[in-house]
This record gives C-alpha cells, sequence and structure tokens, in this order.
C-alpha cells in the first residue's frame, strides 16, 4: 500500500512515523521548511517510552503525482481548503483518509470527492510540536479508528488496519465509524468548551462547587444533538466519556486551549461552533456551548487586532 500523508505534525507524524518503522511505504507531503528541516535530521518521535527518530521521504505539493492508494488528512480544521489545494496533483485516484476534528470536512470531501472516495477515520491521542521540530506525544493514549463509509473502502480499511497492527499504537476497524466520529465529537466538544471557558484542566474544574454538574450539562447538550442527528451516544461510551470529563486530580485539558494560550489559532468554529449549528438546525437549545463559542470568539477578535 502506497500511502501519502499530508503533514507531519502531531497526529500524521506520529503515526505515520511509527508506520515507516513496522515497514510501511510512507510519503510526507509537507511545506518547504518542514521538508528541509525533516530531510536534514529526520522526524523525531518523543513518547513515555522513549524517543526515535525515521528518515522518511518528504515532498512539497509541487511534487504531488497521483500515485497513492491512501491519503491521510491530518491538518487543522481551518486549513482544509489549503491542504486541498496542496493536494490536487494526488486526487486523481486512491482512498482519502481524514483525521480532522468535528464531521463536517466530510461533508466537504463527500462534495469535492464522492463518498465513495473519502473512508472514516478518528484519531486519539495527545501530541504537541516542540520548538525543535519533533513531535511528543503527551500522554499514553494512541489509537486510530478507520471504517468504511461505502462498500468501495471495505478492503483498503481493512488492509490499512492489518498494516497498523504491526505498529505499537492501538488501531480498531470500526462496523460504525459514523457513530466513533459523533462520539468522539460530543467528548471533544465538551472538553473543549469547559476548559477554555474555564481556562483549567479537567482536575481543576471538578474542584470547583459547580464544575463537575456543569460538564456534565454540556456533554448532556452535545448527546441531544447526537440523538437529533440520529447518533444516538451509547450508554458505555456515555459512561466512559463523564469519567474522563469529571476524573477528580486530572491534568487532562484539549488542544483547543493548549493553542489559545499559545496565542495560536483555534478549531473553536469547526469543533463548538457546527456542534451548536447542528442543534439550532435540529430545535436542540445548546445555551452551554454557545456560552464557551462566545468566549473562543472573543479571544479570536481579541488576536486579530492586535498590532
Amino acid at each position: 500500500m502506497n500511502i501519502l500523508i499530508l503533514g507531519a505534525g502531531g497526529i500524521g507524524g506520529y503515526f505515520g512515523a511509527h508506520l515507516i518503522r513496522a515497514g510501511a511505504n510512507v510519503t510526507y507531503l509537507v511545506r518547504d521548511q518542514r521538508k528541509a528541516l525533516i530531510d536534514a535530521q529526520g522526524l523525531r518521535v518523543e513518547t513515555p517510552q522513549g524517543a526515535f527518530v525515521v528518515l522518511p521521504r518528504t515532498i512539497t505539493a509541487k511534487d504531488v503525482q497521483p500515485e497513492y492508494d491512501l491519503i491521510l488528512l491530518a491538518p487543522k480544521s481551518y486549513d482544509l481548503h489549503d491542504a486541498l489545494q496542496s493536494l490536487k496533483g494526488a486526487l486523481g485516484k486512491g482512498i482519502v483518509l481524514p483525521f480532522l476534528n468535528g464531521r463536517d470536512h466530510l461533508d466537504t470531501l463527500d462534495a469535492m470527492l464522492g463518498q465513495e472516495r473519502v473512508m472514516g477515520g478518528v484519531a486519539h491521542i495527545a501530541a504537541t510540536i516542540t520548538p525543535e521540530g519533533a513531535i511528543r506525544q503527551l500522554t499514553e493514549m494512541h489509537r486510530l479508528t478507520v471504517g468504511a463509509r461505502h462498500p468501495s473502502h471495505q478492503d483498503v480499511a481493512a488492509d490499512f488496519i492489518e498494516l497498523c497492527r504491526k505498529a505499537p499504537f492501538d488501531s480498531v476497524l470500526a462496523d460504525d465509524i459514523e457513530q466513533v466520529l459523533w462520539d468522539k465529537w460530543v467528548f471533544l466538544t465538551t472538553l473543549a468548551g469547559m476548559t477554555t471557558l474555564c481556562r483549567g484542566s479537567v482536575g481543576d474544574i471538578v474542584t470547583t462547587p459547580y464544575g463537575k454538574a456543569t460538564t456534565v450539562q454540556m456533554f448532556e447538550e452535545c448527546c441531544r444533538v447526537a440523538h437529533a442527528c440520529g447518533h444516538t451516544i451509547g450508554a458505555e461510551a456515555a459512561a466512559k466519556a463523564v469519567e474522563m470529563l469529571t476524573a477528580s486530580g486530572s491534568s487532562f485539558t484539549s488542544s483547543m486551549l493548549r493553542d489559545l494560550l499559545d496565542g495560536q489559532r483555534t478549531e473553536h468554529d469547526h469543533i463548538l461552533g457546527a456542534m451548536i449549528r447542528k442543534g439550532h438546525s435540529l430545535a436542540c437549545p445548546t445555551p452551554l456551548l454557545e456560552v464557551a463559542h462566545t468566549n473562543m470568539e472573543i479571544q479570536a477578535m481579541r488576536a486579530t487586532s492586535k498590532p
């Protein structure tokens, strides 16, 4: 299987590097500066178990050809349009497997390529790029879940998971990838909404008098939207999510909060805003989510107004 990964960040860099070590045929599509850095010193991955370096093949947009069986997309949601522009030369063949937050990106890709070309994927990992350009895994969690959204995906999905099972991260072939996407979106929206609104970790939030109850209320708002969209969050998934979202002493936070505190652009409209819009379209009230989104809009306006 000939695999192209767009970007060598927290998702593409981490999982792609492990796949390379497992013998996969992986090429990275990166910007010129990132290519120069990786070509010069390799791609370094730092994990709780230790660090390693791979020397991957890298290309830039001008070199892209339609030669790949599977194209992994892992940009930030707000960079999807630019990512697709850089991929134009590769989209003549193959299946696209996106690992983006939320769900609206699937509608965009389906409209552009047709559902038969767009598989479903969910990445569970907390990772960041260090100032030196390394990928740093922040917790033990590292799982890819993929699944077919069209009959033409079945063999490709199975082959990819078989390849992933040679690597040391967790990998799952889902029977209903759409439900997995909704399970993560509901969880992530709550985590991002609460941690950015409160500027604190899960543990910080639940030590306050109303933090735990408010977290559960926000989660339930998201669950009602999912149910109205035909993707009810199951009892087991809901219980696990609430446990993680309300764990005493937890240092768990969201990448959205890290981006906010670092002065970076955030995915708030693609995660919080999209959930709110789904709710409005189906007459599901989302008052807590709207407060969290309003907070992030104010921060975004302040960031753009700085000289």
